[in-house]
């Protein structure tokens, strides 16, 4: 291989990004697209929010928040289509959602027992599915094939057809891939419990029975593709762009890594890295980033301030993310090109995330007094916020000069749950918040609910992320310095150990909440107002 050649490429790849993203700016892209932009809306729609998780009275003040109310009515045909839409994605959308719920549960509480042994080592240490080993790969697999996927796809089937203004086509085969996937993942983690492991972090679960992963995935496809066939649209917004993609890199990245007796020692390693970093960023960041690009604007009322932008953004993520996990190996007995390349593209995916930072900011720009009013906006911004922060920590942190300090820390934990919880999760909280009405057909009964589980997980996980990273940061300091025995390094860590538990069990009581209520608005209990689950426009016309 010839590796100067490889490193050239790589290097004129995306420095070419980088000169297109300049370009688009000198161009004027940041300047409003008037068409592809606006195919979310339907006649007379923009300029009108829609947030169907807070009562009527709130929605108006929202709107008086955002803008004036648009001139002309909304078209009642339009909004008939999207309430078909709306219903034909719902079973689907919503046993996917029940799925995502539970293993959040699962998550939430094997990720505080792992986190509380960290500090009380001796805790639980009776049963051999509770000691930290087991029960921290519990934890990672449940939010890695339960929580997250199941959200993001769920939302992903309920969204596809409103962005295609189609009914959703095949509902059935996604089902029945829910509970094959599911099945398969209840399986998966009693064997991780059995201590049956194939001893790889992210792909734990044994081959055997992540077979059932793929199958079940194929099936929760073919509806989106299905739909993508009969769709009654002729531009494809970008969210379809990203959604596509996720759906078609996830069984690569799978299938590959999983394959028996295939990789072996070294390539493992690599091989498991190069997994590990790109189910995040081509598989959960792709569909919560389709989340965002739809949300933020159906909330507001005002197209995104840039397309052209969006889809450089969809580009560079395509072009740049493949080889970035390799700068997890950095000290390992890999080639130092591989780590080379890894981290000149991990510095380049600064270039995607400018792009959807500066497209945010821009659409929000004036609009931001609406967090106060809408708890999906407040969910999707502060997520979209965590995405900029946690993409350039990760790229910062691909250097060699700041791994040198950071790698085998706390400091790596802090940041994967900086992309994780803090960008995909909170995005899937606040996607959840606007679909449910629509896939139940009734509205969140305890607005207040909503928003105590808001400053619980924001708050529990700024006081999670900020100890874990500081006592990274001087555990790494620690183990550099060869004055001090090891388990200094250990003993220094102890306190924000401790914070880091404060903050989970913040998050978990958060996580209780939100699920406490979904199964309330599911089982159709609590107080009941008017309108809130319908089109409101819609209802008034009637």
């Amino acid at each position: 291989m010839d590796i100067p050649t490889l490193l050239l490429s790589s290097f004129i790849i995306a420095v070419t990004g980088l000169f297109v993203f300049i370009w688009s700016l000198r161009k004027g892209v940041l300047d409003p697209d008037p068409a592809a932009a606006k195919v979310i809306f339907g006649p007379g729609e923009i300029g009108r929010v829609e947030e169907p998780a807070v009562t009527s009275a709130a929605e108006h003040r929202l709107q008086r928040s955002v803008t004036a109310v648009a001139p002309v009515e909304p078209d009642p045909a339009a909004l008939r289509t999207r309430l078909e839409a709306d219903r034909s994605a719902a079973r689907p959308a919503f046993v996917l959602l029940g799925f995502a719920v539970l293993w959040l549960l699962v998550a939430s509480l094997a990720g505080l027992t792992s986190s509380i042994k960290l500090h009380e080592p001796d805790w639980l240490t009776q049963y051999a599915w509770l000691t930290f080993g087991r029960i921290r790969s519990i934890h990672l697999n449940a939010v890695a094939y339960g929580w997250a996927p199941m959200a993001a796809l769920g939302i992903a089937l309920w969204m596809m057809p409103r962005l295609l203004k189609t009914k959703l086509v095949g509902a059935r085969f996604a089902i029945s891939g829910a509970l094959l996937w599911n099945l398969g993942l209840a399986v998966g983690i009693g064997c991780i419990a059995a201590g049956i492991n194939d001893g790889m972090e992210w792909l734990e679960i044994p081959w055997q029975v992540g077979t059932l992963f793929a199958v079940g995935g194929a099936l929760i496809g073919l509806p989106l593709v299905f739909t993508l066939r009969h769709r009654q649209v002729e531009h494809l917004y970008v969210s379809v762009w990203y959604m596509g993609a996720a759906l078609f890199w996830f069984p690569v990245l799978y299938i590959v890594a999983k394959l028996p007796n295939l990789h072996f020692g070294v390539e493992q390693a690599t091989m498991n890295w190069w997994f590990g970093h790109n189910v995040l960023g081509l598989f959960y960041t792709p569909l919560s980033l389709a989340a965002v690009y739809y949300l933020l604007p159906k909330v507001i009322g005002r197209p995104i301030q840039s397309y052209n932008l969006s889809l450089i953004g969809f580009w560079c993520l395509a072009f740049f993310y493949g080889q970035v996990g390799g700068h997890h190996l950095v000290g390992g007995p890999v080639p130092e090109w591989l780590i080379t390349l890894s981290i000149v593209q991990s510095v380049m995916m600064i270039i995607p995330v400018v792009a959807f930072s500066v497209n945010q900011h821009l659409t929000m720009r004036g609009n931001f007094s609406a967090l106060r009013h809408s708890p999906t906006l407040r969910f999707v911004v502060l997520g979209g916020m965590m995405y900029t922060l946690s993409s350039i920590q990760g790229s910062f942190e691909a250097l060699r000069s700041v791994s040198t300090v950071t790698h085998f820390t706390h400091f790596t934990v802090a940041h994967a749950h900086l992309g994780l919880y803090g960008f995909v999760t909170l995005v899937m909280f606040g996607a959840i918040y606007f679909a449910m009405p629509r896939i139940v057909s009734r509205e969140w009964p305890y607005p207040k609910l909503i928003a105590a589980h808001f400053w619980l997980v924001t708050i529990g996980f700024a006081i999670y992320f900020v100890t874990l990273t500081i006592g990274g940061v001087l555990q790494g300091l620690s183990m550099l310095d060869a004055s001090q025995p090891f388990m200094e390094s250990v003993r220094v860590t102890l306190p924000y150990l401790q914070g880091r538990s404060i903050g989970g069990a913040l998050m978990t009581l958060g996580h209780l909440v939100f699920a406490a209520h979904f199964v309330v608005m599911a089982l159709r209990r609590g107080p009941q107002r008017s309108e809130a689950a319908l089109l409101r426009p819609l209802a008034a016309a009637a």
